[in-house]
């Protein structure tokens, strides 16, 4: 679950640091109180709060500046919002009358389910109490596709992180300047692997690893982290700058690994 949807206060402590960096350094707490649905003094608690965080500072009455914190703290926030809004746009919307689960039981028309999203696939049971609640629509027998109705709560989404690997191109040595005991070591970390470049798939390939995909990996990539995928990506040295630009455009993090070895 995203933190800050956990709780009202955490929704509402967001969109008071949104509008208090809009509108800084002069803040009009009755302005806030009435865009956001709440009282001018609980908007004033929630300032002193957001102080007493670091989130913001006071440059006397009525006037706070947003800090470095702050920023990171809503950014950090915002892009868990735009990732589960985009998950819930993709999977849950576009399919709102029946979602389609993998069943690790035995289930029964009608019966009460729990749903749990683990690999970047949707499960359901009976038991393992989650957030999230459905109906199975028919009979299934374990590891079945299986249809769910009249869904009650929020999926708990994994937070997933990213590694990406640069490797060299081939004109300084390709995979033979590669670090292999650095790679296997991380990818055994990690349960969705992709290639780009054939300098990066053979790397794979002497750890005895076939990548999941190699065609369309940033792509990928980003969809697996929606559903709470982590991934490793290995990359052709080239092609790594294309990669993260396309990472911090959907607000991803990542962790940029050089595995080229040491002249």
């Amino acid at each position: 679950m995203i933190k800050i949807l956990q709780t009202k206060s955490g929704v509402t402590k967001f969109q008071v640091l949104i509008e208090v960096a809009a509108h800084q350094p002069n803040v009009r707490q009755k302005e806030i109180a009435a865009k956001i649905g709440i009282t001018p003094q609980a908007v004033s608690e929630y300032i002193k709060e957001l102080v007493a965080d670091g989130l913001i500072v006071t440059e006397g009455r009525v006037r706070y500046r947003i800090t470095k914190e702050g920023v990171e703290w809503v950014l950090e926030n915002a892009g868990e919002l735009k990732r589960y809004a985009r998950f819930v746009m993709e999977d849950i919307i576009s399919h709102v009358s029946t979602w389609t689960a993998i069943s690790r039981e035995e289930l029964k028309e009608g019966q009460e389910v729990y749903l749990k999203m683990e690999g970047g696939l949707l499960y359901v049971s009976s038991t393992g109490k989650t957030g999230a609640v459905g109906t199975v629509i028919s009979n299934a027998d374990v590891g079945e596709d299986v249809g769910v109705t009249n869904l009650r709560g929020l999926i708990d989404l994994e937070t997933a992180s990213i590694t990406v690997c640069k490797v060299p191109r081939v004109e300084r040595g390709g995979s033979r300047n590669v670090d292999i005991e650095r790679l296997k070591m991380l990818a055994a970390s990690k349960p969705y692997i992709s290639a780009i470049g054939v300098e990066a798939l053979i790397a794979l390939r002497k750890i005895g690893v076939t990548p999941n995909v190699m065609f369309g990996t940033s792509e990928s990539v980003i969809e697996a982290a929606y559903h709470g995928l982590s991934s490793l990506v290995v990359s052709v040295d080239e092609q790594v700058a294309a990669l993260l630009n396309r990472l911090e455009t959907e607000n991803l993090e990542y962790e940029l690994v050089d595995l080229t070895l040491e002249s």
